[in-house]
């Protein structure tokens, strides 16, 4: 995600829509800390944290705004290669 960002900084727009939307819905804490730091973080440390291996970053990942970014074949290409580290 770091990567397309780093390209289509745009991109941020979708990520700001996903929230608006998903907060309307419900105010889960990990969405209201995403919306803290779109609006808060630079551009740099957006990416850092996008990039960070941090147990911290791995769960903001989990939630992340930036749904419908990566086609889905981007998606399953990356959990593909990611998914032997879980086991």
């Amino acid at each position: 995600m770091a990567a397309r960002l780093e390209t289509q900084p745009e991109l941020l727009k979708v990520a700001h829509a996903n929230l608006e939307r998903w907060l309307g819905e419900r105010s889960v804490p990990a969405l209201r800390e995403w919306q803290d730091l779109l609006e808060r973080a630079t551009f740099p440390e957006l990416l850092a944290i996008l990039r960070s291996p941090s147990e911290a970053a791995a769960r903001l990942r989990q939630s992340s705004p930036f749904a419908g970014v990566l086609t889905p074949e981007e998606r399953q290409s990356i959990l593909s290669r990611h998914e032997p580290r879980r086991a």
